[in-house]
């Protein structure tokens, strides 16, 4: 907006008749540009001041809204944690629980491989024993059959041979107390005493005859060459005036 100034033509002082103001040159100031201007400016500023506050309140509101959102998030995850917690607290107790359960049932198999290692160590003494005791049967069993066979091969010496010796060698024949012993009892070897008894045990548990004990006591010596001769001829009566013989000398001593 431009102001328009026109002097007068003349420069002089104003002509009769006309007031001060008349004389004043013209000013065009352009206010009603101005007052459109600031009208304009003044819309617009207050259209930005309210786009401002619509901006700013649905930003407080997104905000808000994002605030919210994060809480329940929060909440969310806190709560996430707590089932989180548990389950571990679940699971650990589990753990323990079988830990002990495996535990327990290690015991468990240490005593029963205990139980079994002394079993089987029971076992395995009970087939020694079994064994031994089988091994100690056949060799009964065996001497029983040698004994029987010998008794078989000396029965033509109990009747009436047996009998004959019996009467004329003065003695009798005992039980020793074993199977495999018998016990020959003489009389008539003492002169000073005919009723004083000399006596010897005879073994039979093997093939060669032995005599294990006698009284009165003799040589062992002499009784072995009785012996040899019996082994030998496996005559009994080899045997039976041998021992005879060697009693009525010791009873002369």
């Amino acid at each position: 907006m431009t102001s328009v100034f026109e002097p007068s033509h003349s420069t002089g002082r104003p002509p009769m008749g006309s007031s001060m103001a008349d004389s004043l040159p013209s000013i065009n100031f352009g206010f009603d540009e101005l007052r459109d201007r600031m009208t304009k400016f003044t819309a617009k500023f207050d259209t930005f001041i309210e786009q401002g506050r619509k901006r700013v309140l649905e930003e407080r509101n997104q905000f808000r809204m994002n605030v919210a959102e994060l809480q329940e998030d929060q909440r969310m995850k806190k709560k996430d944690i707590e089932i989180l917690q548990l389950k571990t607290n679940t699971y650990q107790q589990t753990i323990s629980k079988e830990a002990a359960e495996t535990r327990e049932m290690q015991g468990a198999i240490s005593s029963l491989s205990a139980q079994r290692d002394k079993q089987a160590a029971t076992r395995d003494a009970l087939k020694e024993q079994i064994a031994a005791t089988q091994k100690d049967i056949d060799v009964r069993l065996a001497a029983r059959r040698a004994h029987q066979a010998q008794m078989e091969a000396q029965a033509r010496f109990n009747v009436p041979e047996l009998d004959f010796w019996v009467t004329n060698l003065c003695m009798r024949i005992e039980g020793a107390g074993a199977e495999d012993r018998l016990k020959f009892v003489y009389t008539h070897v003492d002169e000073k005493g005919w009723e004083r008894e000399a006596w010897f045990e005879l073994s039979t548990g093997s093939r060669d005859y032995d005599v294990k004990h006698c009284r009165p006591k003799l040589e062992r010596e002499k009784v072995e060459r009785v012996l040899d001769r019996v082994n030998e001829t496996r005559e009994l009566t080899v045997l039976l005036k041998g021992m005879r013989e060697l009693f009525v000398e010791a009873m002369k001593l």
